[in-house]
């Protein structure tokens, strides 16, 4: 099966279309949506399943056969449907990500989906309800924010520039001390949603990211952006995370760098040192 690039905007039009209907419907919710604990350690809120719904729901009057992996399944556990077709395309579904922010009434989250064809994202969008932000790409092809073309650029390490850095670091013996050398020397920044982390990446507005526990869902949609607006994904090594085996694939976490190209290969030495 060979993807062309009329069929893949396609499918940017109608993940933006179902990242707008969630979207309105996440602003509609958050003045009393009810929150629940998930897994012991998560919140979620009714409105995440609602937008899980209306975004799945608005996939498969044109997809009916595509796949799905989301984040919002039943009893904490997540949402799989295998394709039905032949074709290899999953969407990979995050419908409120930054749940804590949003189940707190912080207007920090998005909407987040992506296409993927044999494990590797080809289609990203990731919406912001808040700020009418539509951050959008198609592997091949230049990222986007609102229509505009966006780039990571290749500002460096310092006092003027900032990092998002994730907020699940294992504190019991301090701080990492590469976590301690980015605070001294950047400034840090936690959005409370991984996915706009890596937009902001993209849109040079952060020279990196760095997650300790996203799973596909926050991170795939992203890693189109980023490609395409000149940006690296990797692992804490620098290793590849994509392509994945989507069929195996129950939820694992991953441990992420996003960065542009001038400071990537300076967080991987700080990490690993």
């Amino acid at each position: 099966m060979v993807l062309e690039q009329r069929n893949l905007r396609v499918m940017l039009e109608t993940a933006i279309v179902a990242a707008r209907l969630a979207g309105q419907r996440a602003m509609e919710e958050i003045n009393y949506t009810k929150v629940s604990v998930k897994n012991a350690t998560e919140l979620v809120t009714q409105a995440d399943a609602h937008c899980q719904k209306i975004i799945i729901d608005r996939i498969k009057e044109t997809y009916p056969d595509h796949g799905f992996i989301a984040e919002e399944g039943n009893q904490g556990g997540i949402f799989k449907q295998p394709p039905r077709g032949a074709e290899p395309i999953f969407w990979a579904i995050d419908p409120i990500d930054g749940t804590n922010n949003f189940a707190h009434g912080i207007l920090h989250f998005t909407i987040s989906i992506a296409t993927m064809f044999k494990g590797e994202p080809i289609v990203g969008v990731i919406f912001e309800p808040a700020t009418d932000s539509m951050f959008t790409a198609v592997k091949g092809s230049e990222a986007q924010l609102n229509g505009r073309r966006i780039e990571a650029g290749n500002d460096k390490m310092g006092q003027f520039t900032s990092i998002g850095l994730d907020s699940h670091f294992d504190c019991e013996n301090g701080l990492p001390k590469w976590v301690c050398e980015i605070i001294k020397r950047t400034r840090h920044r936690n959005f409370g949603t991984t996915a706009l982390h890596i937009a902001y990446v993209a849109k040079g507005s952060l020279i990196a990211t760095i997650v300790t526990t996203p799973k596909l869902w926050d991170i795939a949609a992203g890693a189109v952006l980023a490609e395409n607006a000149g940006a690296i994904m990797s692992d804490w090594q620098g290793g590849k995370i994509f392509p994945l085996d989507l069929d195996s694939y129950e939820g694992r976490t991953f441990k992420v760098i996003t960065a542009n190209k001038e400071v990537h290969p300076q967080i991987v030495k700080l990490i690993n040192d």
